[in-house]
């Protein structure tokens, strides 16, 4: 690319496994680097990525193509790790901004959409839960409504479901 033209506007859609894993790959390479983030992932949590990404991958795959094969609670993890050190607005704030620019900056359509609403809905659980506030965030204050997926967040979803 040469210097000075602008980049090129994304066209792909996660509407596939390979773009879901792209996505996530991007994203927490993003987190695990960050300032306030990757303290949290890497020292409080210290997460195993090569163990937890194809988690995460499994996750995003089941709540955007309804693809069996995550098995857990997001909620149980977050909530050991908060209560070693607690998440405030800031960390949902900046976790939300990445996951945006990542999104945004890899794909667009109808998939990509209803991934940045379930983030922000993620957020917004995760913070009702943890810290008893409701979390609501849009990109350079933007009115949004979150899809409702708290069902997904909080519940245990098994294999073949």
């Amino acid at each position: 690319m040469s210097q000075g033209r602008p980049p090129t506007p994304p066209t792909r859609d996660l509407d596939h496994p390979d773009e879901i894993a792209e996505m996530v790959r991007r994203f927490y390479q993003d987190v695990a680097q960050d300032s306030l983030l990757g303290p949290i992932f890497n020292d409080v949590a210290q997460v195993d990525w090569n163990e937890h990404l194809p988690k995460l991958t499994a996750f995003w795959n089941r709540v955007l193509l309804g693809i069996p094969g995550f098995a857990g609670n997001p909620m149980r993890a977050h909530v050991e790790t908060h209560e070693q050190a607690p998440f405030t607005p800031s960390h949902f704030d900046r976790w939300l901004t990445l996951f945006h620019d990542t999104v945004g900056g890899g794909w667009k359509g109808p998939y990509a959409e209803q991934a940045m609403a379930l983030a922000r809905n993620v957020a917004r659980v995760h913070s009702m839960h943890l810290t008893g506030e409701a979390f609501e965030w849009t990109p350079d204050g933007e009115a949004g409504d979150p899809a409702c997926w708290s069902g997904v967040i909080t519940a245990e979803i098994q294999p073949g479901n």
